[in-house]
């Protein structure tokens, strides 16, 4: 059996496929399937723990868990992190009822359409390749986190020192295969369609770190839900 794949983020309206994983925060696998015909659910597909702006946008996700639940959708957070090496992270940086599950291949990815930028030294092509000199020219502007808009490799290691991060080999081997690897969300019906998404592909990157509001998300939310 091949593994699904889209050439761009499913859109609203698209049928989710079924991707089975891993589950981090407890014990088994975790799949699509387990919601479709039960609950909607917000999956969230994260580049791996090693990614600074991911370990902040899984808190931002999950922080909206309770909320999300009242409405009667689940969430599910999935990480370009091998299961041994998550399970340590999470153990010591809990988030409550947060369903997790590892994906170190980026099956789940490709299946939603997220392409994976490869970095170049002149070329960019979006969202397939972006040149150095394009990266070096982005500013990520976190209040509160950073200290002034930063480029992202600045950001980056700013961040790393600020959280105190410790690099495993199972995070650099991430980081060599996925570094480039696009992110985002996708809100699920409960017969698994996508009803909203928030990805980092449209409009040449700007979205590119962010995420979205707490507004309209669960405006969506409540859309799902009624």
């Amino acid at each position: 059996m091949s593994e699904p794949h889209t050439e761009r983020p499913l859109q609203p309206g698209d049928r989710a496929p079924n991707v089975v994983l891993d589950a981090i925060t407890r014990q088994g696998k975790v799949a699509i399937d387990d919601f479709r015909g039960h609950k909607p659910v917000l999956v969230g597909l994260f580049r791996g723990l090693h990614c600074a702006f991911c370990r902040r946008q899984i808190a931002a996700m999950s922080q909206l868990e309770s909320a999300l639940r009242e409405k009667g959708i689940d969430s599910l957070t999935v990480v370009n992190t091998p299961i041994e090496r998550a399970r340590l992270y999470f153990r010591y940086h809990p988030l409550p009822n947060l369903l997790a599950a590892s994906d170190p291949e980026r099956v789940s990815h490709r299946a939603f359409g997220l392409p994976k930028l490869e970095f170049t030294e002149t070329e960019t092509n979006w969202p397939y390749k972006l040149s150095n000199d394009a990266v070096m020219s982005m500013r990520i502007d976190l209040p509160g986190e950073l200290p002034e808009p930063m480029d992202p490799r600045a950001a980056t290691t700013y961040l790393d020192e600020v959280d105190g991060y410790e690099f495993t080999e199972a995070d650099k081997q991430m980081i060599a295969t996925g570094e480039g690897q696009l992110v985002g969300q996708f809100l699920l019906d409960r017969d698994g369609v996508v009803r909203w998404s928030f990805t980092e592909v449209p409009e040449g990157g700007r979205y590119m770190f962010g995420v979205p509001t707490p507004q309209e998300l669960m405006s969506a939310a409540s859309q799902v839900a009624g």
